[in-house]
């Protein structure tokens, strides 16, 4: 299965994972169909290179009605280990939004990496994480959903390192379309 196929299965089980109501008032194509969420959950938020893309993605939930949104960018695979998919920003409950970084091959879900976040443009800042979605995703601590809403929309890439007890996961997001991308995620999660 390639990389960025599990990427977007991996955003989907993501999304679908939280207990938010959906907020279709601004859905761009209205509310979702359920036969529609279920058959298309990735959406291009642009129309430029698949590389440089925001994905947006809508995720059925469990109850009849409910879905979830989520931005998506794949890693910059030049500079990334073949481990490390990119990164995920989310609507989480009670309006917060989550950060979090995605991997190919899962860390142990129990496990509590530490995570080095650093920006093109200088600063690095370490965190201790938690695992989610069986251990493909890390999930960062709230404090981490404000560079994503304000620093990084300015911010060129960001370099993550993620390390286990015994291993180390590397790799680079390049962070252009962020703003209007964040944007976009706001809108559409539910209040």
């Amino acid at each position: 299965m390639s990389g960025l196929l599990l990427f977007a299965l991996l955003a989907g089980s993501l999304l679908s994972g939280t207990d938010r109501p959906a907020d279709h008032s601004l859905d761009r194509a209205g509310p979702c169909a359920e036969s529609l969420c279920q058959s298309a959950p990735v959406i291009e938020a642009a129309a430029t290179t698949s590389a440089s893309v925001w994905k947006f993605s809508r995720t059925q939930g469990g109850k009849d009605g409910e879905s979830f949104a989520a931005i998506t960018k794949t890693a910059d695979t030049t500079q990334s280990d073949l481990d490390f998919a990119g990164l995920i920003v989310r609507c989480a409950p009670q309006g917060k939004i989550d950060v979090l970084v995605a991997l190919i091959r899962p860390f142990p879900p129990r496990s509590r990496p530490k995570v080095t976040i650093t920006a093109s443009g200088g600063g690095s800042l370490t965190f201790d994480a938690s695992m989610a979605a069986a251990g493909a995703a890390v999930l960062l601590p709230d404090e981490v959903s404000a560079f994503a809403a304000g620093k990084w929309q300015t911010t060129t890439s960001l370099s993550v390192v993620v390390r286990g007890a015994d291993s180390e996961i590397k790799g680079v997001v390049a962070l252009n379309g962020l703003r209007e991308a964040y944007h976009s995620l706001q809108a559409n999660c539910g209040q």
